[in-house]
């Protein structure tokens, strides 16, 4: 129902003191215009001005101190430290000292920001009509006016205290961000090419974690290795392991076909990555009549008689072959590491 359809005895009425009769108000529905502006105290005493000045200060300055100290948490803290903090119980002393630090940081930006515009600034409220989307020259104008008006009253000139160390906040913050970066991990430099193995490092077996001898493998078996000083409860043994895991085949001397292979080997043991490098799977079928070894995962298929070259599937390239021989003891040892790296398509990538 809109108001032309009201009745008139539901419209607000006011009474006419000197007739006693009651009459209709003419515009129910009247702007009643803002309330007459109280200053603040800070308005009319500059001391107090002043006092809320050094309190923005103080903020933003706290602000640049929690920066420095969220950068400094990453070096004074390690990564797997624990502590006992109440409430909290045992947390990361890292994780703890980041958040606290960083939230500090942010927070007191925003609250100096807050108490700024509410102490500082002007707080005369202005109503504006609501005009067209598109901008006309005036308003345009009247847009710059208000913005230089605007910053006239923030004393952003004057206050030189507050916009310095404003600066100072907002150019520190957005080191956190940088030093998050730290989180994706170091640069892998040369990590991807090199494995654990080395000269004189043994081949230990996976089964029993011993030393192997020559006379440990048998022609036609298949033994799992792994270079001797790493150990399962270490932090990266998987991504170690993930790059030196060996397959130790024994072959006869005279049905191995590639020259280097037979090299490389020691009495017809050789050695070769287990890495697929199609996708990185793990090999462990082997045929011994063909002596193919073939990935479980999209069935690539190596000829290890070949220098373990592709001859089925997807991978592109031939499983790298470690050179080996015995030691004084009689066991087993590399005589390098990988000439090439192993894994997946590294080669295109690296």
């Amino acid at each position: 129902m809109s108001s032309q359809e009201i009745p008139d005895e539901n419209l607000p009425a006011e009474q006419d003191p000197a007739h006693g009769a009651v009459k209709v108000a003419d515009d129910p529905f009247a702007d009643p215009g803002l309330p007459a502006h109280k200053p603040r105290i800070q308005d009319i005493d500059e001391r107090a001005a002043k006092r809320s000045e050094r309190a923005v200060a103080f903020m933003f300055t706290l602000s640049m101190l929690a920066t420095i100290g969220f950068i400094a948490s990453y070096v004074i803290f390690p990564v797997d430290e624990i502590v006992y903090i109440w409430p909290f119980g045992h947390v990361s002393a890292l994780n703890f000292s980041l958040g606290l630090t960083l939230g500090v940081a942010l927070f007191t930006i925003g609250a100096g920001a807050v108490h700024w515009a509410r102490t500082l600034m002007s707080d005369v409220e202005v109503a504006d009509d609501r005009h067209a989307i598109e901008a006309e020259p005036e308003v345009k104008a009247k847009v710059l006016a208000d913005f230089a008006a605007g910053a006239e009253e923030s004393a952003f000139g004057r206050r030189k205290l507050i916009r310095n160390t404003l600066f100072g906040a907002l150019a520190l913050v957005p080191l956190s961000g940088v030093v998050l970066l730290r989180d994706l991990g170091p640069l892998p430099e040369k990590k991807l090419r090199n494995t654990l193995w080395a000269k004189g490092k043994q081949l230990i077996n996976m089964n029993t974690m011993e030393p192997l001898r020559p006379e440990d493998v048998a022609v036609g078996s298949l033994t799992f290795a792994m270079p001797e000083g790493l150990e399962e409860h270490d932090e990266d043994f998987q991504n170690q392991i993930a790059k030196a895991a060996l397959m130790i085949i024994r072959i006869q001397p005279e049905n191995i076909k590639d020259p280097r292979e037979r090299e490389w080997a020691h009495e017809g043991i050789v050695a070769f990555s287990k890495i697929c490098t199609h996708v990185g799977c793990p090999i462990s079928l082997y045929e011994q009549q063909t002596h193919h070894v073939l990935c479980p995962c999209h069935q690539s298929t190596f000829d290890l008689s070949d220098g373990a070259r592709v001859i089925f599937g997807p991978a592109g390239h031939a499983l790298p072959q470690l050179r080996i021989g015995v030691n004084s003891e009689g066991n087993l040892e590399a005589l390098g590491d990988f000439e090439e790296p192993v894994g997946p398509a590294f080669w295109e990538r690296g």
